[in-house]
């Protein structure tokens, strides 16, 4: 009886164990425990448990002493690390993002404050394998009988196909459990639903099978390229600034694509839906702002964690004077995907929705990028250069940046800015501005770094470089040093304007500057001082800032819904280019079609309405008639612009478009 009892204490052990880490996780992050995934994450649970017992359980005492420690350290660094990364970054850690890893050096200094900050869910964290070394010794592992190691590995067999045969039925709602399990891979829901160890399971299946599609792909594309032809040039006869445009009627922005004799012609499946999907899109209208900027130059800027908190009229006066003396977008959103601001980079430069559990860029760099402004303006003989004044391959933009058409330079490798924490934003434009200000037409693009987390005013060079401007300012440390660090970015717009003004061409260049996301290394009671009050979690919090300014427009306000994906099919239409918008899954903001503001967790915002997917909630924004049939027209267009962005990705699509 008792070696019967002792037997099932040792087969709950690891099951036991998970269940624990899940809850810290839970409280922790997620700041409850008890609600319908509960019964998921506990299923799972057990099955990873009964595994790790099976592995502690099957071979001799020392060995499996061994195990027992080596797989309880493995979970314990796995529960702390992510709990750790997802405090920093509002995220979880993918395992693709290994192949960075080394880079992540740089921010021990940030990983141990936050360490600090959440000392008590990590201890708690560590406590069971600090119990496991104390009591070492004392542990007595049992060693299962061939016929109890079977059945231990076989419950653990049942209870997962249980767990997914329970989740797999579960189509309640737009992020279903089946949905979020077996078609869309979103890391944060599937750990709030599945638990952490299943999500890091499901992480790894996607991994291999991104690597399965590399070497598909690699293959493809040396074996099939197809040619398109163009369509017309772009109307700019228009002289007046106006979003009224519905009288008159200019064509549309697409390129003459073949798609009926692609679809004929096409064996794979994946293509051939893609070119069946595309064929269907209905493309933006070209308008009264087509080509109005065409022949310009053109700097398009990435600004690292920039909001509209840090636009002021004293602190900023540059930014805030392009703010209002350029094209105001009051409704602009910069949602936060996946991989933080490598992601959001790829939504501004692509007009594509980042692929879950990759980094999206890198995994482009082998891709035909034909429709990124620096390769359509290259090939209309622009000079097209791109900076980044942080280290130049983090990130592998080294090779994501030159394959959109840049000749590309970054800390290391020809940007010669001085080496602080983070650089200066001011710098990177004095020495740079000069390479290309007398080469028209020109198109730059900037990555910046100078508002970078963290923002303490030890740790922040830039904080503490501007520190006397904020320092009377009536709000915490942390809160001034952001200001403070975005006071760099605003130095470097007012240089970079004088020198076009000083060489008579700052009516002749856009200047378009947006977010790579918002500051979320500043916490909520943070982020309320700025906002004067907790921002909503859902939408609120990713409302942002777009400045799209060129001396001696009009102003021009703007009151659709729009976002970071929008930027690109709204440059491209106003420098004349010929582009297919059917292929982005932005719109060009000026269009009359439907405006379209999608989120990573499948909420939506239209003209009419806004969706919350999590809450199921929709709220009228017009007089619109609203139903259930809309919310589910629009939610299955939100959820096929994630499959097919992520498949242009996957399988190369440009290349079968464009040569």
């Amino acid at each position: 009886m008792n070696i019967n009892l002792k037997e099932i204490m040792h087969t709950l052990c690891f099951p036991l164990i998970v269940i624990y880490f899940e809850i810290v996780l839970k409280i922790s992050i997620f700041d409850e425990v008890m609600n319908m995934s509960i019964l998921n994450i506990v299923l799972f649970s057990i099955s990873s448990g009964l595994m790790a017992c099976f592995l502690s359980s099957s071979f001799s005492e020392k060995t499996n002493k061994f195990n027992f420690i080596f797989i309880l350290a493995v979970i314990s660094f796995i529960y702390g690390a992510q709990l750790i990364y997802f405090k920093i970054f509002s995220t979880f850690f993918s395992m693709y993002s290994i192949i960075g890893a080394s880079d992540a050096v740089q921010f021990m200094d940030v990983v141990k404050i936050v360490a600090v900050q959440n000392i008590v869910p990590l201890f708690l964290i560590l406590l069971p394998l600090i119990l496991a070394l104390i009591f070492y010794r004392n542990i007595a592992m049992l060693k299962m009988f061939k016929r109890n190691a079977i059945k231990t590995l076989g419950a653990a067999l049942l209870v997962q196909l249980s767990a997914v045969i329970l989740v797999s039925n579960s189509n309640s709602g737009v992020l279903s459990d089946n949905y979020i399990y077996n078609e869309s891979f979103i890391i944060n829901l599937s750990a709030e639903k599945f638990g952490l160890l299943t999500t890091e399971r499901l992480d790894f299946k996607n991994l291999l099978l991104n690597y399965i599609s590399e070497l598909r792909n690699a293959y493809a594309s040396e074996s099939k390229e197809i040619l398109s032809n163009t369509d017309e040039e772009a109307d700019d006869s228009s002289d007046e600034l106006s979003i009224d445009d519905s009288s008159y009627d200019y064509g549309y922005n697409v390129i003459n694509i073949d798609f009926d004799q692609l679809i004929q012609s096409e064996t794979n499946k994946d293509i051939k839906s893609m070119h069946e999907y595309f064929n269907n899109v209905v493309p933006t209208k070209k308008n009264n702002y087509t080509g109005k900027f065409k022949g310009k130059n053109l700097i398009l800027i990435t600004a690292e964690s920039f909001s509209p908190y840090a636009i002021d009229e004293k602190l900023t006066p540059t930014l805030y004077k392009m703010y209002e003396e350029g094209f105001k977008f009051n409704q602009f959103y910069t949602p936060l995907w996946g991989v933080s601001t490598t992601d959001g980079e790829y939504a501004i430069c692509t007009g594509l929705i980042p692929k879950a559990g990759i980094w999206s860029f890198y995994r482009s760099s082998q891709n035909n990028m034909m429709l990124s402004m620096g390769n359509q303006l290259r090939n209309l003989n622009y000079s097209t250069f791109a900076y980044h004044n942080h280290y130049y391959d983090y990130y592998f933009r080294n090779k994501s940046h030159p394959n959109m058409g840049y000749s590309y330079k970054g800390l290391g490798n020809g940007l010669n800015v001085t080496e602080t924490w983070p650089e200066s934003d001011l710098e990177m434009i004095d020495i740079t501005v000069d390479e290309f200000i007398h080469k028209q037409p020109f198109h730059t693009y900037y990555m910046t770094v100078s508002g970078h987390l963290q923002y303490t005013f030890s740790g922040n060079y830039m904080s503490y470089k501007n520190k006397k401007a904020v320092e009377n300012l009536d709000y915490s440390e942390s809160v001034k040093a952001y200001l403070a660090s975005n006071i760099e970015l605003d130095k470097a717009m007012e240089h970079l304007i004088k020198k076009l003004e000083d060489s008579g061409i700052a009516d002749d260049t856009l200047i378009a500057v947006a977010p790579d996301h918002y500051p979320y290394g500043l916490k909520i009671s943070e982020l309320s001082e700025l906002a004067g009050h907790e921002p909503e979690s859902n939408f609120e919090i990713y409302k942002s800032v777009f400045l799209l300014w060129s001396k001696g427009i009009e102003p021009v306000t703007v009151e659709k819904p729009c976002s970071s994906l929008d930027i690109l099919p709204t440059l491209s239409n106003l420098m004349g280019l010929e582009y297919d918008s059917r292929l982005l899954m932005g719109n060009d903001i000026f269009s009359d079609k439907e405006p379209l503001v999608l989120f990573q967790n499948r909420s939506w915002i239209t003209d009419k309405a806004m969706f919350n997917s999590e809450t199921e909630q929709m709220t009228a924004l017009s007089d619109s008639k609203i139903d259930s049939e809309y919310q589910e027209e629009i939610t299955d267009i939100v959820k096929d612009k994630f499959k097919y962005s992520a498949l242009i990705l996957d399988n190369d699509y440009y290349r079968y478009i464009f040569k």
